[in-house]
């Protein structure tokens, strides 16, 4: 059933009702979207179609009002604003700026400016689910499962917040389950006896002995060390505006203390001001150099925190506790590294399992075989 509002008869004797439509973004004198401070969100102003009849009579009445109603009926679909995507999409950042983190904000300004070509230019009031799921179906043709999710969860985010109405039901292509490399114990001993005495070796020391991230190796200094233990508070990231500004963690689980072994806090002995003077991105760059030089097959910075909670999986040591030593918020990243255990430990305790069978049946037992 549809409300309507009564007509109101004019000082001329003019019957006028007047229909809400939609609402449409309040601008500044720059034309940028006006942030509401209390809510953080755009502000909207109403907009009304009008109808008049001349006619004073109780004709004139009714024929105004039934005006206003074919109008309602047909009228299209009615739009929280008139902003198109691309328009909704900067609005949305804009009013999360001081909330979400550089590097979120930064990724949601190269989506804009790569993914959404056919959308970007569409009025949010005239979109429908099938824009969107076609606009998926292209997507997915030459990017990855997560990078489609990724991009479809920030235009989700932006429609319900400006088109509360439509509602998204958008097929996805299914995430195929990465497998997360481990370096072994040989690996890691491999490349710090080649980078040993170098900035890079005091990164991967706090990366691989204490799950450190890039960012967070980055923003330490000699005030965060006490004792054997190093606290972690800030990382280092690429702000969406260009350079590099330390923020609070990734998470909350992000903050913690690490003890680590007295031979690797010896190694920063004497230092003042940062621990690592090299940018996350450095990091990256010169790792990739550095297993060349190792001769050891490419892997990831971050696949050195993989490393450090396989070994204490392997060594008995709860999930609880790694998940704290590592800032892990959930355990899915620990799940998907136990799938990938380390090729030694492996071997070990597949021999240890065969033996405990051998013995059970009182049979001779082979272990010698190659595990994969």
């Amino acid at each position: 059933m549809i409300f309507m509002a009564t007509a109101k008869k004019l000082p001329s004797g003019s019957w006028r009702i007047q229909v809400f439509s939609h609402y449409e973004p309040v601008k500044d004198d720059n034309g940028k979207p006006v942030i509401d401070p209390k809510t953080g969100n755009p502000k909207q102003k109403r907009i009304y179609e009008s109808f008049t009849c001349d006619d004073p009579s109780v004709r004139g009445r009714r024929k105004v009002e039934r005006m206003a109603a074919e109008w309602t009926a047909n009228k299209e679909r009615v739009s929280r604003a008139d902003y198109t995507v691309k328009e909704a999409m900067e609005a949305y950042i804009e009013a999360k700026s001081n909330i979400l983190s550089p590097t979120t904000l930064r990724g949601y300004e190269t989506l804009i400016r790569n993914a959404y070509p056919e959308l970007l230019q569409l009025r949010i009031r005239k979109i429908t689910a099938a824009d969107i799921q076609s606009w998926a179906n292209r997507y997915s043709l030459n990017h990855s499962a997560k990078t489609v999710s990724n991009a479809h969860g920030f235009l989700s985010a932006v429609l319900s917040t400006f088109e509360p109405s439509l509602n998204l039901n958008t097929k996805l292509p299914e995430k195929q389950r990465k497998d997360l490399y481990v370096p072994s114990d040989a690996d890691i001993k491999k490349l710090l006896e080649s980078i040993q005495g170098t900035e890079m070796e005091k990164a991967v020391l706090l990366s691989a002995f204490g799950t450190l991230r890039r960012g967070e190796i980055c923003a330490l200094t000699d005030k965060d060390i006490s004792g054997n233990t190093i606290t972690v508070s800030k990382s280092v990231v690429r702000s969406n505006k260009g350079g590099m500004v330390t923020k609070s963690p990734k998470t909350l689980s992000s903050n913690r203390t690490v003890e680590y072994p007295k031979f690797v806090i010896d190694k920063f002995k004497g230092i003042e001001g940062p621990l690592v003077r090299m940018h996350p991105e450095d990091i990256s760059k010169n790792f990739g150099k550095a297993l060349q030089k190792a001769g050891l097959p490419h892997f990831r910075f971050h696949d050195l925190r993989h490393y450090s909670a396989s070994i204490m999986h392997a060594i008995g040591i709860p999930d609880q506790y790694i998940m704290a030593r590592g800032g892990w918020k959930t355990d899915n990243v620990l799940k998907a590294v136990y799938r990938n255990v380390i090729t030694d430990e492996q071997v070990k305790f597949t021999n240890k399992l065969n033996e405990h069978f051998a013995d059970l049946c009182n049979t001779p037992c082979n272990t010698k075989h190659k595990v994969g």
